[in-house]
This record gives C-alpha cells, sequence and structure tokens, in this order.
C-alpha cells in the first residue's frame, strides 16, 4: 500500500544546492518512489551547534511501496554516496536525508523515530513543509504544520528563501 513521505534535505559542505538536487534525482529514483512535491531551497543557520556553515535546506514529498525502514535503508545509501562520512552527531555534511513523517505512522524504534523527533523544532523544517502541506496534521502533536510554525520555540531561527539571501 502507497505512503506519503516527507523527506527532510540539507547541505552545508561544497555546492549545497547542487548537492541537494542531485540528492532529490537520487530518491526519484528508487524503485517504488516518485517525488510527488519539492519545497524551495532555503538559507538556514545551523541550530544547535556554533561554527559551522549555512545550510541550504528543503523538503520533498514522495510516494513510495517500500517500508519505513526499506526507505531509511535506500536514503543512508544516498548520502553515502554522495559523500556523507558519519563520525560524530550533528557534523557539517554534504548532504543530510531524514524522513520526517511516513504517512500517519508513529515509529519509535532504535534505529528509526517517525515523526522526526525535532522536526516540531526546527524552522528549516517547517518552512518547507508549510510550503507544501500547510494543513497537515503531525500525527503526534495533532497541530497543524502551519501552527508548529508559529510555535514560539522557532521563532529567531534563520530560514530564507535561497533566491533572497
Amino acid at each position: 500500500m502507497s505512503k506519503t513521505a516527507y523527506i527532510g534535505i540539507g547541505s552545508n559542505l561544497g555546492d549545497k544546492p547542487g548537492n541537494c538536487l542531485k540528492a532529490i534525482d537520487m530518491v526519484d529514483n528508487i524503485p517504488d518512489c516518485r517525488v510527488t512535491a519539492q519545497s524551495d531551497c532555503f538559507r538556514t543557520d545551523p541550530v544547535g551547534v556554533e561554527g559551522h556553515d549555512w545550510y541550504v535546506n528543503g523538503v520533498i514529498s514522495l510516494e513510495t511501496d517500500l517500508s519505513a525502514h526499506k526507505l531509511l535503508n535506500n536514503l543512508l545509501a544516498i548520502e553515502a554516496n554522495l559523500g556523507r562520512k558519519r563520525n560524530k552527531k550533528w557534523e557539517p555534511r554534504t548532504i543530510d536525508l531524514d524522513i520526517l513523517l511516513f504517512g500517519q505512522d508513529v515509529i519509535d524504534e532504535k534505529d528509526l523515530t517517525i515523526p522526526h523527533p525535532l522536526m516540531h523544532l526546527r524552522k528549516f523544517v517547517l518552512m518547507p513543509m508549510v510550503q507544501l502541506v500547510p494543513n497537515l496534521v503531525h500525527p503526534v502533536l495533532g497541530n497543524t504544520m502551519g501552527e508548529l510554525l508559529n510555535n514560539p520555540a522557532v521563532e529567531g531561527q534563520t530560514a530564507i528563501p535561497l533566491e533572497e539571501a
């Protein structure tokens, strides 16, 4: 049974916009996956770390017949293919692909948590989500993406459409 998944995309090393576009193309080529929408790219400041370069972030939606775990494995393979090294948490990266939502599924396992546990606290996720699906309800919190974007927790975080940055 097909599900709609939302994937967060980010890069802060190398050709940031190019890395994101290449990743989107690679996701669209995963068997049993089809990218159905793409947000604008946003220039964002790092959240939770100091001294890192700015990011390019966006979100895509896709239709998939894969399980969440199989989708995750494919996304990790794309990250590796695009040069992502995983040495420590929140380090700079050529590409970051996160499953934000997978239908209305709630998964809490050692290697996979859906909805993404920090998405409601990240303007760089919520702005592109609001572009794509402002009235989509978070399956755990019960708020729409638009309501989550208006949460004071995301105030002060920078997320500017890339063409305006």
